[in-house]
């Protein structure tokens, strides 16, 4: 597992976006995790993975909660070096902290604010992606592409994934905070004129709160009433013993990344 670390400026994702992006300190962290092949075979290109809170995904120190980690590098070695899992790249976007919540949410809730998803999106698509295209042997296509989170970082991956279609094709929507905005997200989909062509991972914990599975449950239908179908293009998975943690989300990394990733014959 080879993992580099950057600090990169942001602010020129919009000029005209508010101070969410043109804040001195607003340098944004990634980390990249590299597949076990990448040194190995230079000519080859590789297909990328972008996940919310990357701080959370391969090191147990700058967790949330110090050593409640995805091990999302250690899980993908596995996998790819197990011919299970197509060997990818992996990367994790640092969230912004006291600003997560405006980064992550489409719309402003009346209670709790927000709402500057769209401008987190536009720095993602025309920033950070190109920035990872440049550095690293990607296929940059849509159908090589994929966007995941989990909570808010759910709820952004599959608002941007219906937003980008022709960027993203294969989303990790984990544990998604459906209940935002009185659950715009269904009426989102719902308000869907065709089907995009997104593959889509959607999970839940069944000792999430109250109302978890209930919202999974809808959002997997609305899903499946605009044309997926589950076990082709969309997979859902409800965890007996899922709760809303890092260790639960890497429980769920393997499944996720064999049905959005899954190794080439």
């Amino acid at each position: 597992m080879l993992l580099l670390i950057y600090r990169m400026p942001t602010e020129r994702a919009n000029e005209r976006a508010p101070r969410l992006f043109q804040h001195e300190r607003d340098n944004r962290t990634l980390i990249v995790y590299l597949p076990p092949t990448y040194e190995a075979e230079p000519e080859r290109r590789f297909p990328v993975l972008y996940m919310q809170d990357g701080q959370n995904l391969f090191d147990p120190q700058t967790s949330f909660i110090k050593g409640n980690y995805w091990r999302m590098g250690e899980t993908a070695d596995a996998l790819i070096e197990a011919a299970e899992v197509e060997p990818l790249i992996i990367a994790g976007i640092y969230n912004a902290g006291d600003r997560r919540v405006d980064e992550y949410t489409p719309g402003k809730d009346k209670r709790l604010g927000g709402g500057h998803a769209d401008t987190y999106g536009r720095m993602l698509v025309e920033r950070l992606k190109p920035f990872v295209d440049a550095q690293y042997r990607t296929l940059p296509g849509a159908e090589h592409c994929g966007l995941g989170g989990s909570s808010l970082g759910g709820l952004v991956t599959l608002y941007l994934g219906l937003r980008y279609p022709g960027v993203f094709s294969r989303l990790a929507v984990i544990s998604p905070s459906i209940w935002w905005r009185e659950r715009a997200i269904l009426k989102i989909v719902a308000g869907l004129r065709q089907r995009p062509p997104l593959r889509i991972w959607l999970d839940i914990g069944a000792k999430e709160s109250r109302q978890a599975v209930p919202d999974a449950r809808a959002l997997r239908s609305a899903l499946i009433s605009k044309g997926w179908k589950l076990g082709a293009d969309l997979a859902y998975l409800e965890a007996s013993d899922g709760e809303h943690t890092e260790s639960a989300w890497a429980q769920r990394t393997g499944p996720m990344l064999r049905f959005l990733f899954p190794a080439q014959p």
